[in-house]
């Protein structure tokens, strides 16, 4: 079954040698356009924004993107360092012969991203399939992949459909299954999902391995996360650090009203409690750290200057001491 290739630097819309900068930028400004939760075709929208998703997932990421220049003209070429060449995830039985070649759908990345930056299939207790026929009843192994998690999802759970194609080994026929994972509120980066027995087949009689989903969870235009807080920045007038003010940011569970202090400072946090992700199984909540960005008027008025330049004679204000 053929792999895809998938030119990243072309989803995003940026040159090879783009800066981290820029292909974050680029990022920010697709995924805003593409998100499902503002985008009239929801659909359309979402699968765009999976594809720009598993573009900045790699090309974000320094060593990533190291590796996937690499790849370079000859990606399904067999280079050294990676695995595969063209065919899907593999891995291979006692006799040395390819076990089984699994394909994924729904899980919002690709064959070509399983296949050159997923975590690789594993074995459960059992072992390989082909060690059933010499020594009974045999597990089959336990395959692993990963699946691209919202933040949505992350806040409120959801149930996600994905299939699971594979090629029989003794038939050479691809088989296609359908199945609906869970993904529980609080579910973090890096945790798996366990979907009993849909893993290899035993042999001999022995029970089926077991389905791993590694969580990715995409990132978002607005909003950083790190463990169950949420850091998301919002820009602010001069005057209203100064003199305090009360403004509408956006989070995850719709309009807030944040008030800042009089004399709140350029890049200081301001922390609203229980406004982040949930804390796994726990039923609390991490914060949402919102961040000031103080900016500076530009093309000012006569009017303006004049109101500017009165300011710097009468202000006792000395941000470099006496």
């Amino acid at each position: 079954m053929a792999v895809d290739f998938k030119d990243y630097y072309t989803v995003l819309g940026v040159p090879r040698d783009a800066s981290e900068a820029d292909i974050k930028k680029a990022f920010r400004k697709l995924a805003r356009q593409y998100h499902p939760d503002t985008a009239k075709d929801k659909k359309a929208a979402e699968e765009k924004f999976k594809e720009i998703n598993e573009a900045y997932e790699v090309l974000g990421d320094s060593s990533k993107r190291k590796k996937y220049d690499e790849l370079g003209a000859n990606w399904d070429q067999q280079p050294q360092g990676f695995p595969g060449g063209g065919r899907g995830r593999t891995w291979r039985g006692a006799n040395g012969e390819p076990a089984q070649e699994f394909h994924f759908g729904g899980t919002g990345f690709s064959d070509f991203f399983e296949q050159f930056f997923g975590g690789g299939a594993r074995y459960g207790s059992g072992g390989p399939q082909g060690f059933g026929d010499a020594y009974g009843p045999t597990r089959g192994a336990d395959i692993e992949g990963d699946i691209m998690v919202t933040l949505d999802e992350v806040l409120n759970g959801s149930a996600r459909t994905i299939s699971l194609r594979r090629e029989n080994p003794r038939t050479g026929k691809a088989e296609t299954e359908t199945i609906r994972v869970r993904i529980p509120p609080g579910i973090a980066e890096g945790q798996s999902i366990r979907v009993s027995g849909k893993g290899e087949q035993g042999s001999a009689g022995g029970p089926a391995g077991d389905l791993y989903l590694r969580v990715r969870v995409a990132s978002h235009p607005d909003f950083r996360v790190r463990g169950a807080d949420l850091y998301f920045e919002v820009d602010v007038a001069p005057w209203e650090g100064v003199l305090g003010s009360s403004v509408t940011i956006s989070s995850l569970r719709g309009r807030l009203k944040l008030r800042i202090p009089p004399g709140t400072n350029n890049g200081q946090q301001l922390r609203m409690r229980g406004q982040g992700l949930p804390k796994g199984k726990t039923g609390e909540s991490g914060d949402l750290y919102v961040i000031i960005n103080v900016q500076l008027p530009q093309d000012l008025t006569s009017e303006e200057r004049e109101l500017w330049e009165k300011l710097s004679t009468t202000s006792r204000f000395t941000p470099r001491g006496a």
